[in-house]
């Protein structure tokens, strides 16, 4: 165990600094050694991050130089397909490699893709030097799948990787500090594209994404070196001896589908999925309602002359960007961790749901730009800093392939799915702002309700979850020892092994474990990686890096 900072009896101790007070004021009491992890992480996910924003900001003029612009909805028709494609191949490859390897092979994959096509757009004949746009050029669509791809399958897997190498007391304190590292890189790459675009040009800022992408390679590969990772993640999910393997070491439940047959089979999972996802249909809602009411007042404002209009519309969304982006910000790196520790998890997931039905009725009973634009910046920021850490927590008691498989279709369906309801309301309402802000206003509310309730059932399961030590899709996760298991004697691991929820994770029937005894030494905790869970009470800390890092050295 790490003790406190300052704490001890002995008469000679320091007491901590005023620095060190206002740390564990907004993020408790996180070790030393342990702020390295965290450190480590949020670089990690800041290339991940930056280098997304920066190719995304280049992502639509390529299309429309190459292809032409009136080509870009047909892109993001073709991507879905690249996408759904692609996650099939993902799953696979859950299958195949250990965790941690699945960055060495993905990123490695994005850093050569992107260095080639950053090569092939300097390139005089197929590049950007040729201004006439064609649909048969094809590195115009393989620029914007690649990018759209990497969007999706890169951040659902880094977010994967640390919900399973740390437990729940430490989430609540290192989220926060994870998720700014993202907001840095989320504000970073689109300026740099947006200051350097004329100066070095696209295909060089094309090339500087490739080599994020390395650079996200070489902070897992030196992670790994550093600290290690937990047995359950230095196996690959199927085979003999992985997650699924029977006494015959024959996968059992692995595959492609593996992960969509889980969010099927249990409720948790798909209340993960509803608080991760449903609320983007009513900011896809405020969103459009937002772009419809900007460009009537600037309109309005300018009449007849188009070119005005356009400019102060433009430097009004970027106006949105810079203020939603500086929120959520400030908010994870100075809130979010303080709020999740004082308010517990259960409380947490209703703050956000109960803020989207509040700004939807401000929004309904006074529907003008400046209410939808605070609305937006409200949902947007709060979202990020927020709901975002507090989703993530929810997956600590799920087994590896709920963390890894089934969260790749949340994450890179999910969204989209959502987002395409609310076009549809959208696009029932977009002939007048009136009918938009009433009709989808209300469906808008109707969905906030529901997510509330959704919220108040994943917070009371996750709290029993918590202290009976069960692991939601436990029991097709096999062998691999779980992540969330109450601390105990051998015979607990034996039940880790032999699975978790099974048909009981729909809620009653639920296996009761042993509670963590207050004067055990936490080592087989420490022997297991430092990623077990803890009861309510809080009473499990961080495993410390030089004794965690010792028991979960792999081969990187």
């Amino acid at each position: 165990m790490v003790g406190r900072a300052g704490g001890g009896g002995g008469g000679g101790a320091r007491p901590p600094g005023a620095l060190e007070r206002a740390f564990t004021q907004l993020y408790g009491d996180l070790p030393a050694a342990e702020r390295l992890r965290v450190a480590w992480l949020a670089g990690t996910l800041f290339f991940i991050i930056g280098g997304y924003w920066l190719l995304r900001s280049l992502k639509d003029p390529i299309v429309a130089t190459i292809v032409g612009v009136e080509y870009i909805p047909r892109c993001k028709m073709v991507s879905l397909v690249v996408v759904f494609a692609l996650v099939f191949v993902y799953n696979k490859l859950l299958d195949v490699f250990p965790k941690h390897r699945l960055f060495y092979i993905v990123g490695g994959f994005y850093a050569l893709a992107f260095g080639v096509i950053s090569a092939l757009l300097a390139d005089p004949v197929v590049g950007l030097a040729n201004t006439k746009a064609d649909p048969t050029r094809l590195l115009g669509w393989v620029s914007y799948c690649a990018i759209e791809s990497f969007g999706s399958i890169c951040v659902s897997l880094f977010w994967a990787f640390v919900n399973s190498t740390m437990n729940f007391e430490g989430a609540k304190s290192a989220y926060g500090l994870i998720i700014a590292g993202a907001q840095v890189g989320s504000i970073l790459g689109p300026s740099i594209a947006a200051t350097y675009a004329t100066t070095i040009g696209v295909a060089r800022l094309y090339g500087l994404g490739a080599l994020a992408m390395a650079l996200m390679v070489a902070m897992v590969w030196g992670y790994v070196r550093r600290f290690g990772v937990p047995a359950s993640l230095a196996k690959p999910a199927g085979g003999a001896g992985g997650a699924g393997a029977g006494a015959d070491g024959k996968g059992k439940g692995a595959g492609v589908l593996e992960g969509f047959h889980l969010f099927m089979r249990y409720a948790y999972v798909r209340g993960i999925f509803a608080l991760s996802c449903l609320f983007m249909v009513e900011v896809t809602i405020l969103d459009y309602t937002m772009k419809v009411l900007a460009k009537g007042t600037f309109d309005a404002r300018y009449p007849g002359d188009a070119t005005a209009s356009s400019q102060h519309f433009a430097a009004f969304m970027g106006f949105f960007g810079q203020v939603t982006n500086g929120i959520s910000f400030a908010f994870s790196l100075l809130g979010t961790s303080m709020v999740i520790r004082r308010l517990g998890l259960r409380r947490t997931l209703l703050a956000f749901p109960s803020l989207c039905v509040c700004v939807v009725l401000a929004v309904m009973a006074a529907p003008r730009l400046e209410t939808v634009f605070l609305a937006m910046i409200t949902l947007k920021a709060f979202s990020y800093s927020l709901n975002n850490p507090c989703k993530e927590m929810l997956y600590a008691p799920t087994s590896t392939a709920v963390k890894f498989k089934s969260k790749s279709w949340i994450d890179i369906f999910g969204a989209r799915g959502a987002k395409a309801a609310g076009s549809v309301v959208t696009n029932a309402f977009a002939d007048s702002a009136a009918h938009l802000v009433r009709y989808g206003g209300g469906a808008a509310v109707c969905v906030s309700a529901f997510l509330v309730w959704v919220a108040h059932y994943m917070g009371a399961r996750f709290e029993a979850l918590q202290e009976s030590g069960e692991i939601v899709g436990g029991a097709e996760d096999g062998a691999l020892p779980q992540t969330f298991a109450p601390l105990g004697d051998a015979s607990d691991d034996e039940d880790d092994d032999g699975g978790g929820l099974g048909s009981d994770a729909e809620g009653g029937g639920e296996r009761r474990r042993r509670r963590r005894d207050g004067g055990e030494s936490g080592d087989e905790d420490e022997e297991r990686g430092g990623v077990g869970g803890g009861g309510s009470d809080g009473g499990v800390e961080m495993t410390p890096v030089a004794e965690s890092a010792a028991s979960r050295r792999v081969d990187v």
